[in-house]
């Protein structure tokens, strides 16, 4: 090949590739990925209660306002009956952080034990006194029946009052045929007058004469508006308290009695926080004697 040939193939490949790095430059460098400073994983923010929630700012938080039920106050007493049978339940119920008024079994083998723990906590304390039924079971060792001569009520009574020192009053425990008799409730009561106690009408039999005796008598009485748990069942516990509720608020006041139930329990821990957020005021059932 002449010298001259190869000189001015050398000097195209070279502007060939001279074009080649212009173009490069001109093209490819205005599409350089820019710099961007590495993503940081950010944690989610931690979830907030909305009563944690501060109010923006120039906007007041409402102030929370009562709601129509709770205007006025009305008083409520839970009586838990057959206690000094079952201890650690009967010790749950004392836990709650509300009065209540424990009445308990004489000749039972918790009767002492069960009467103080329930002083120690603050609450009231009863002797449920046994009383015949108009069914032939009995009511319990201790048990007032319509068979006794008075002597025999009165000493019966006394002896079963002396079961719970601690006691400030009395309920009947059964008594469906003995709460109706009239002579064997003047004996019952002239003893509880004489020990200045106050008595409670269970109400086993609407033709009682219990209350209406101790009130001729000049004792402080007052009488039982629901039994809460004549079924063992929660869902039937929190309605009957739900109707003591409505009673307190038609009346004032209202006086409910259970049983040392699981059920009941558990109704009475779910349920009296909303009873107090309605207004409710709970009492020892002294209170609600008159």
């Amino acid at each position: 090949m002449p010298a001259a040939m190869g000189r001015r193939l050398l000097l195209l490949a070279t502007a060939f590739l001279l074009s080649l790095f212009v173009a490069w430059a001109l093209f490819a460098q205005p599409h350089r990925t820019r710099f961007r400073p590495p993503i940081v994983a950010q944690k989610p923010p931690a979830e907030v209660s909305p009563v944690e929630t501060a109010a923006p700012q120039g906007i007041a938080t409402p102030t929370p306002q009562p709601s129509p039920q709770t205007s006025g106050t009305v008083t409520v007493a839970i009586i838990i009956d057959d206690c000094g049978q079952w201890l650690s339940m009967e010790r749950a119920f004392l836990a709650l952080p509300i009065p209540l008024t424990l009445s308990v079994l004489p000749h039972v083998r918790y009767t002492a034990q069960i009467a103080q723990d329930a002083a120690d906590a603050g609450k009231g304390v009863m002797l449920h006194l046994p009383m015949e039924p108009l069914s032939r079971d009995t009511a319990g060792r201790g048990e007032i029946t319509t068979a006794m001569t008075d002597a025999q009520v009165a000493a019966q009574t006394e002896d079963d009052i002396a079961q719970v020192p601690l006691a400030k009053g009395l309920n009947n425990h059964e008594g469906s045929k003995a709460s109706a008799d009239a002579r064997i409730m003047g004996d019952v009561i002239a003893v509880v007058k004489a020990h200045d106690l106050y008595f409670i009408d269970s109400r086993t039999n609407p033709k009682t004469v219990a209350a209406e005796t101790a009130r001729q008598a000049s004792v402080p009485e007052a009488s039982r508006n629901v039994f809460l748990d004549d079924r063992a069942d929660e869902s039937y516990t929190e309605q009957m308290l739900e109707r003591t509720v409505e009673i307190a608020k038609r009346n004032g006041s209202a006086i409910a009695i259970g049983h040392p139930k699981p059920t009941t329990l558990e109704a009475l821990q779910a349920l009296y926080p909303k009873m107090q957020a309605e207004g409710v005021r709970f009492v020892l059932v002294s209170e609600l004697t008159r």
